[in-house]
């Protein structure tokens, strides 16, 4: 039996016992997208596939670096951190890179916590629109930087003069592809083997930048496919001696790095496009307008789950690839919503605001939901963007959130956001995005150094 193959507890059960496994790999991903798990031994995981397991709440109750948050009701000291219930998902078992047949699966918190689980968070998403009657299908692509590095010599150079694996600007270079074969291969051959596939790959604008286009899958899957490719590129880059960044911006010199989303929906009962009407103008039918509409009204108040990091804020500003407003055009790479008008099938629409750093499960669940609630309350998009959005003037309302702060305060006062995300997710992520930006208020910057030291 092959790991794809596996969709049941029975499946999970025979092919671990096929390959003599002693234990198996289960993880889940917190608040950002980070993927927390362990070996797990068989007779523990058996009994798991039959009734679940107990995993700490902390990893939601924590941000990147393993800080605990001092404002966040669902867990803290006040809770004692308690175990959370856990579920195995079978269907999602997946072959370990460089591990020798050992297995992957993907749990999702359940109980209390599967309030404000985001991988929850996107299946409600997904089963709100299944009740409107639609299945929705996504593909995610990822600008990433790679850097002759390691853990340790970039921490010794105080990620200082970092030396990436290739030089200067050379964006679909034939010449870096070809010679670095040996690494696209072996990107591309991972991608296979772990059920990520990839439909394209190609140096980008900027020394050491890779752009990876993941295949469209139905949601769910996709997520769960943009979530595990981000975990192992930096395991493929790290078992190289290198390292690889999804940072929105590790600096000024350069553009930052996106994490695009395209996205569709299609009619559950007769699978057709709900987006494509041959007779409309550009393909768009009044269910991909409203739609659209939605995603651009509450893309001010859903920014902090798109652009969740304080770093985020560096890479959107004009002139640089990542869009400053919620704007929308056809074919036009300076909007925050780019409409691709075309075939039955390829009718869709794709959210260029979001970039790298965001947590997969919750950057599509954000540019659904928003979109969904287009629907349901029959919103109506601003006239399209011709030309360079850049320098055109846009409505107050468009714009967009600056600080991550201001998004947080944003999106904890969004009644769209509660009603589709649920009170409890959106309370639990607006104080993890507070938490964030007060850590970063005690520190001191190199800026303010250079700028303050001598002078002031």
């Amino acid at each position: 039996m092959e790991a794809r193959d596996v969709k049941t507890a029975a499946d999970a059960k025979k092919i671990i016992e096929e390959r003599k496994l002693t234990h198996v790999k289960v993880g889940l991903f917190d608040n950002d997208g980070v993927m927390r798990g362990k070996y797990m031994s068989k007779d523990k995981f058996f009994s798991s596939l039959d009734s679940g397991f107990a995993f700490c709440d902390v990893v939601l109750g924590w941000d990147v670096k393993d800080q605990l948050y001092d404002n966040a009701k669902f867990t803290g000291w006040h809770t004692g951190y308690p175990d959370a219930g856990a579920r195995v998902l079978p269907d999602t078992c997946r072959e370990v890179l460089d591990e020798d047949g050992m297995l992957l699966f993907i749990a999702e918190f359940e109980g209390d916590a599967e309030a404000v689980c985001p991988r929850a968070t996107l299946r409600r998403v997904l089963e709100k629109a299944a009740a409107m009657g639609f299945d929705a299908y996504a593909a995610l692509e990822y600008e990433f930087f790679l850097f002759d590095e390691t853990p340790h010599s970039a921490r010794e150079k105080g990620f200082r003069n970092l030396r990436t694996i290739t030089p200067d600007w050379f964006g679909y270079s034939m010449i870096r592809n070809s010679t670095y074969s040996g690494l696209y291969k072996a990107i591309l051959a991972m991608g296979e083997s772990m059920d990520f596939p990839i439909e394209g790959i190609h140096s980008e604008t900027g020394p050491g930048v890779i752009e990876a286009a993941l295949t469209y899958d139905n949601a769910k899957d996709a997520a769960d496919k943009a979530a595990l490719f981000k975990t192992y590129m930096k395991v493929l880059a790290q078992k190289n001696e290198m390292m690889a960044t999804f940072m929105a911006k590790w600096t000024n010199d350069y553009p930052g790095q996106s994490g695009h989303i395209h996205v569709s929906l299609r009619e559950k009962a007769s699978g057709k496009s709900a987006f494509y009407d041959e007779n409309a103008e550009l393909n768009m039918s009044d269910i991909q307008r409203h739609f659209l509409a939605g995603q651009q009204k509450l893309m001010p108040e859903f920014l902090c789950m798109i652009a969740p990091t304080i770093n985020s804020y560096s890479r959107m500003i004009p002139g640089f690839w990542a869009p400053t407003t919620a704007t929308w055009g056809v074919e036009n790479r300076t909007t925050s919503l780019r409409v691709i008008p075309g075939s039955e099938k390829s009718q869709r629409i794709e959210y260029r605001l979001g970039a790298a750093d965001a947590n997969p499960y919750l950057a599509l669940a954000a540019a659904l939901a928003s979109g969904l609630y287009g629907i349901e309350h029959k919103m109506e998009p601003t006239e399209r963007i011709v030309g360079n959005a850049y320098e055109q003037d846009h409505p107050s309302e468009l714009q967009l959130p600056s600080t991550l702060w201001e998004a947080a305060q944003r999106f904890k006062s969004s009644d769209a956001a509660k009603s589709m995300l649920g009170d409890a997710f959106v309370e639990h992520f607006a104080a993890s995005r507070e938490w964030e930006e007060r850590e970063f208020r005690k520190h001191v910057t190199d800026w303010e150094l250079d700028r303050y030291f001598e002078i002031i």
